[in-house]
């Protein structure tokens, strides 16, 4: 299409810091301008990408832009902060790119990010009371220093409204296809992940996450009970009987597990179990009613309901995905699997 009639339907500005995963900010760039093209081969607009720095004024500026043909513009519709492969930003360090968010938003850009770059979002305010995600090895950082957002890292990306949140790393292609369908509809964003061979239909986090207890909070009656159940594998426990480890009134216990976790006892040991049940059916070749009594569920369908409920996935359909035996795989059976039910 000739320069002279290049439209632009929207600029998505991803935001540039120390460390941020660049293979996210390049590879969005392509996949937001890929989409564009084939917005512009059907008579439509493309989207404009550009990526802004952090100024020794302290304020952002615009550093690379794919259309810079299309002329000025005042701001981006649309900011995307990425994450970084060494953690999330501290908060002193967030506060500038904090700030300049906000201002943003209140001119009326929607906000985006993935992976650790929740943090930054969160610091601005913006998400007390909302819902979001992050990497879920992130989840209880970002609980204990933002305790007013609604977290919920079995998904890979939240939308709401005028905030975009997406998961773990590479979690910024479904956070793309989410754009792509924004700004250019169902049929570009089919196009799209056909040619870039990503599944538009998306995918949720909590079938990658291994389950991350909290052990950092303080509590150590709580935390020898929590190390109590991991030295105790998969095998089924009462609640009677973790208050018994520590010389506890039962409703105490709840009470103080919970605040420490922010869990009750018997859902933590639940995804101590599945989480067991996982390794079972990606290191080994046994059949689900194998698996399930391993992990102490003498109830094949009860177990299959609750790893659905856990991990977003059948036990069948996890083993599909994720196995790493092949046909005729065996090992020897280890002390893990010689679990008393």
């Amino acid at each position: 299409m000739p320069e002279a009639a290049l439209r632009s339907k929207a600029e998505i500005g991803l935001m540039l810091y120390p460390g941020c995963q660049m293979a996210m900010v390049h590879g969005m760039t392509d996949l937001i301008n890929i989409a564009g093209q084939f917005s512009a081969e059907r008579g439509g607009a493309v989207a404009r990408v550009s990526h802004w720095g952090l100024q020794d004024d302290g304020c952002l500026a615009r550093c690379f832009d794919t259309h810079p043909e299309l002329g000025s513009r005042r701001m981006p519709e649309i900011l995307l902060v990425p994450g970084r492969l060494t953690g999330p930003m501290e908060a002193e360090e967030a506060a500038p790119y904090a700030r300049w968010l906000l201002d943003r938003h209140a001119q009326g850009a929607t906000l985006a990010s993935t992976c650790g770059g929740t943090f930054v979002l969160a610091a601005t305010g913006l998400l007390k009371g909302r819902p979001a995600t992050t990497h879920w090895l992130f989840a209880n950082a970002f609980r204990d220093r933002f305790p007013d957002v609604r977290l919920d890292t079995d998904k890979i990306v939240i939308e709401d409204g005028d905030i975009v949140t997406a998961g773990g790393l590479m979690a910024w292609t479904d956070l793309g296809m989410r754009l792509v369908d924004r700004l250019f509809g169902p049929t570009v964003t089919v196009e799209t992940g056909r040619f870039l061979l990503i599944d538009p239909a998306g995918r949720e986090q909590r079938h990658y996450s291994s389950f991350s207890p909290r052990l950092n909070h303080g509590d150590e009656v709580i935390l020898k009970v929590q190390h109590w159940l991991q030295a105790r594998e998969a095998r089924a426990v009462s609640v009677a009987q973790m208050a018994k480890v520590v010389a506890m009134e039962e409703r105490t216990f709840l009470r103080r597990f919970k605040a420490a976790t922010g869990m009750r006892p018997i859902e933590y040991a639940q995804h101590l179990r599945v989480g067991k049940a996982r390794e079972l059916l990606e290191f080994t070749r046994r059949s689900v009613e194998q698996v399930a009594w391993a992990v102490g569920y003498e109830d094949a369908a009860a177990f299959r309901k609750l790893f659905h409920r856990i991990v977003g996935l059948s036990p069948g359909d996890y083993r599909h995905r994720f196995a790493v035996a092949g046909e005729g795989f065996s090992r020897p059976v280890t002390g893990l699997e010689q679990i008393d039910v």
